[in-house]
């Protein structure tokens, strides 16, 4: 492992301390689903006001019950792959544990590439029909960063370019891509972009990460 990755682990010990089995794992990232539907129909629902109180109080009860059960002190990780990228479980870009976050599965390419396919639905949307230009720019920076982590040289982002092309559509297949394009020192730099369906790219983003001294 590189003096970085060393030190990044480091950083990550304590969170392990308070790891999560697989079991439980598996049990939250349900849940997280179940919430994350439970989104989606929340910014689409047409039900009529004695409806949505009935449901807000049937969820302000499920809240005070899951309350009422210990409290971890930092939102879990799980320890590092093959690939050295900790699982960050609670992202709110690819954590299976966190309901605002959207369908995001990255695979880490042969040639370093990090790269998801996803839809996003309305919960996402900033113009009518579109995806919100943050959301875009969340994405990217999470594949830029995994980018970097796969080359060897992670960091965390120190700066971020984005240059919006054309709208990207929500509510169809979209496709995100990042790599590591050099590194020097403590510093390294990555490329990116959002493709839609077309293959056409709707975002492109650089970005520079910087491994803080610890």
């Amino acid at each position: 492992m590189s003096g970085a990755g060393a030190a990044m682990a480091r950083v990550h010990l304590e969170r392990e301390q308070h790891s999560l089995a697989e079991s439980q794992v598996a049990a939250l990232a349900v849940l997280a689903e179940r919430v994350r539907a439970l989104n989606e129909v929340v910014v689409h629902t047409g039900a009529a006001e004695d409806e949505l109180a009935a449901v807000s109080a049937e969820i302000a009860a499920l809240t005070e019950r899951l309350s009422a059960a210990p409290r971890r002190p930092h939102p879990p990780i799980a320890q590092a792959g093959r690939d050295g990228i900790f699982r960050q479980l609670a992202s709110p870009v690819t954590g299976p544990l966190n309901p605002i976050a959207p369908p995001l599965d990255v695979e880490i390419l042969p040639d370093g590439t990090a790269r998801a396919e996803f839809t996003l639905n309305g919960v996402y949307e900033g113009p009518p029909t579109f995806v919100h230009g943050g959301v875009s720019a969340m994405i990217l920076d999470q594949l830029l960063g995994m980018a970097a982590s796969a080359n060897g040289t992670p960091g965390m982002t120190a700066t971020l370019e984005l240059r919006y092309r054309r709208p990207t559509p929500y509510g169809v297949p979209l496709a995100a891509e990042a790599k590591a394009t050099g590194a020097e020192g403590r510093k390294s730099w990555c490329e990116g972009r959002v493709l839609d369906p077309e293959g056409r790219t709707t975002v492109e983003a650089t970005a520079m990460f910087v491994m803080p001294r610890f």
